[in-house]
């Protein structure tokens, strides 16, 4: 199962509660309360590196009659299993009698919640609020956000400089974010796109596509016929976000 903090910020944000919950979605509203208008990073999805914490805007609409505490939307997999994180939601910001808009806060961090790499993915959206005295209500609200390890590459191109249509070698590797031991693993295998900028020039140009092998590394030659720049993109997938390594210019004589 996996682990949860809220963080509910009540009037003011001078304090602050923290509780486990681990209940599944409804299918359906229930308790009498809608919730609407929720969003979540904008719909991009949430990448993740090893070390800092990761700070995810959502927020949503609530309309209810009953007294409530602690409304938030959470991310959450079949059989009930949520993602460790801690929430912070604003007080109501009101909108009509019994109907409150929310702005809140998911924050990710990799060297304090136990995450493991199975979590990378996707992950389906609920909401849920505490009514005070006894009970709540927690609704599936339709959505997916993809959670992703952060992914890296480096780049080296030489020699530098280099003679006009002699040959220019680019390496490179690529890396992704191992959140079981917090540090940067090879990601062998990656389709990653070789770019060259000719210098004065305002964008990158593709110039070929090379596979990392097995270790993660990149290595390929191309002719040089232009000062400019030599760069690594990889546009990532489903569980691994997109890296784009720094430039390395290269002067042809």
């Amino acid at each position: 199962m996996g682990k949860q903090v809220w963080r509910a910020v009540v009037a003011g944000g001078a304090a602050a509660v923290f509780t486990a919950v681990a209940a599944v979605p409804a299918g359906a509203a229930e308790g009498d309360v809608a919730f609407t208008r929720v969003q979540v990073n904008g719909g991009k999805p949430i990448v993740i590196g090893v070390s800092k914490e990761v700070a995810v805007p959502a927020s949503f609409r609530m309309a209810t009659t009953r007294a409530w505490a602690y409304p938030a939307v959470y991310l959450y997999r079949s059989g009930g299993d949520e993602l460790w994180h801690a929430i912070e939601t604003s007080d109501c910001i009101k909108v009509s009698s019994g109907v409150c808009d929310f702005d809140e806060t998911m924050y990710f961090d990799p060297s304090v919640w136990d995450m493991r790499n199975s979590e990378a993915g996707a992950w389906k959206v609920a909401a849920r609020v505490h009514f005070k005295g006894d009970g709540g209500d927690t609704d599936d609200e339709g959505l997916t956000v993809h959670v992703k390890r952060n992914s890296r590459l480096t780049v080296n191109a030489s020699p530098e400089p280099v003679a006009k249509d002699k040959t220019v070698t680019v390496t490179g590797k690529v890396t992704r974010a191992d959140w079981e031991t917090r540090r940067y693993a090879s990601y062998g295998g990656r389709l990653v796109s070789l770019q060259f900028k000719p210098s004065g020039a305002a964008s990158y140009t593709t110039v070929k596509k090379v596979y990392a092998n097995g270790s993660g590394e990149l290595r390929t030659t191309v002719k040089a016929s232009t000062t400019g720049t030599w760069r690594w993109v990889y546009y990532g997938n489903t569980t691994t976000g997109p890296s784009t390594s720094s430039g390395d210019n290269v002067v042809v004589k």
